[in-house]
């Protein structure tokens, strides 16, 4: 009789100890020692410790039933050891399905529950571990990609004060081809005032009316003729027509011949203003160079020399300072605490998007890991289009998936070996795996 006893209390025993410790964690054991008193964890209430786990709720907080599904609000603890340990709620305690892969929040039902958690451990550390290799490439690829930026961004840098360098000299330059220019027009304004004022200048002027009356008096009999005209003179415009006998006839003043005095009054002013008539294919004729004084054609062409060099330097001025503007722009942005980003710059990963850069938008732990652009095209019945580009762990640059929760707003995850931190490799592979 004796023998039977103490088995007995020893089986109590057993069955207290299983009810205080199922659907509990281990760093909640210390609440459930047995003792004669239970207080709820949330502290509204004491109950005999009987009543822990016996499928009655006492505690409004559940925490008197852990392992039970009688309160609303209670948790079971899933230990599944060799994978991830997680609380279901405790309503699905013994409700035939299995929720823990350990198969322990099934213990009183008929449900035939495996034990999967080995397998699912084995297949969540194979992925972790595949994590920890894509981190450790990426992390290689990132740093190769951050040499590559600061030196890339040195070499812009150099670029940068070559071209201003540049922009000081032909500043230098533009300075001096427009005092030389101006100078060359000074010369040519002088020359023409001397040409124009004195005897010298009225002989030369007498000079060059008689050598085009001469030139256009094929006879030389001292007048020129309504013939002589159409044969010498043509129109501006239309060099190959010859004139009608009423275009020359007007050209002559009215008449039919016109001698040197008349002509010097009359057509000689229209010859010399060149907009309408002039003489055929003679290299001597008003208006062009050849039929100017020497003096005034070597002034002439100076202008002319000076003015094409002056063109050039202000174009080759206007290049480089375009030049340094986009450069300066471009050195402008943020591209990440190392230039790990710069590499990014001007490259295309065949999505179109028409929103302009907005920010980076990520948390205050790791700011570049969103980008945002804004200002999109009008969104059809609403706004502009936005997107915010989430940037992934990965050994590859590459743009993973577009979504769009919400009209006209857009989600999109690009992979890329800069994305990778240092510090998710600290937080390794969860302990109890």
């Amino acid at each position: 009789m004796r023998l039977h006893v103490i088995i007995a209390a020893v089986c109590w025993c057993g069955l207290v100890d299983s009810r205080k410790i199922r659907g509990i964690s281990s760093s909640y054991k210390r609440f459930y020692r047995e003792r004669k008193s239970f207080l709820c964890i949330d502290g509204s209430k004491v109950i005999p410790f009987e009543q822990v786990n016996d499928d009655y709720c006492d505690c409004e907080d559940g925490s008197d039933e852990p392992g039970t599904s009688a309160c609303p609000r209670g948790r079971f603890y899933c230990t599944n050891l060799g994978f991830r340990p997680h609380y279901i709620p405790s309503s699905r305690v013994n409700d035939g399905i299995c929720d823990c892969c350990d198969a322990s929040d099934e213990y009183n039902s008929h449900a035939h529950c495996q034990n999967t958690c080995w397998n699912l451990g084995q297949r969540e550390r194979a992925y972790v571990e595949g994590q920890m290799r894509t981190l450790d490439e990426g992390l290689q690829l990132k740093q190769q990609l951050i040499e590559e930026g600061v030196l890339l961004w040195r070499e812009k840098q150099s670029q940068l004060r070559e071209l201003q360098q540049a922009a000081e000299d032909l500043q230098i330059k533009l300075e001096d081809h427009r005092k030389r220019k101006h100078e060359a027009d000074r010369r040519k304004e002088q020359t023409l005032k001397a040409l124009e004022a004195g005897d010298g200048g009225l002989r030369r002027q007498n000079s060059t009316v008689t050598g085009i009356f001469k030139l256009l008096d094929s006879n030389k009999d001292g007048s020129l003729t309504v013939d002589e005209v159409q044969a010498k003179v043509a129109l501006v415009h239309d060099e190959e027509r010859v004139l009608s006998e009423d275009e020359a006839v007007a050209l002559l003043g009215g008449g039919h011949q016109m001698d040197l005095t008349k002509f010097q009054h009359t057509l000689w002013d229209i010859l010399t203003k060149g907009d309408s008539v002039k003489i055929k294919d003679t290299p001597g004729a008003p208006g062009s160079p050849a039929g100017e004084d020497p003096h005034l054609k070597a002034v002439d062409r100076a202008a002319e020399w000076e003015a094409t060099n002056l063109k050039k330097v202000e174009e080759a001025y206007e290049t480089v300072n375009m030049e340094i503007s986009d450069l300066q722009k471009k050195l402008a942005l943020d591209y990440g605490t190392d230039w790990e980003f710069l590499f990014l710059n001007s490259q295309c990963y065949k999505l179109k998007v028409y929103e302009k850069w907005g920010m980076w938008a990520g948390t205050p732990k790791n700011q570049y890991s969103q980008m945002v652009y804004e200002n999109g095209e009008p969104c059809w019945q609403g706004g502009s289009r936005s997107t915010t580009v989430t940037l992934t762990c990965g050994t590859e640059t590459a743009l993973r998936s577009v979504k769009e929760p919400s009209k006209c707003q857009y989600i999109m995850d690009f992979q890329t070996p800069v994305a990778c931190q240092p510090v998710l490799k600290q937080r390794g592979i969860h302990s109890e795996l």
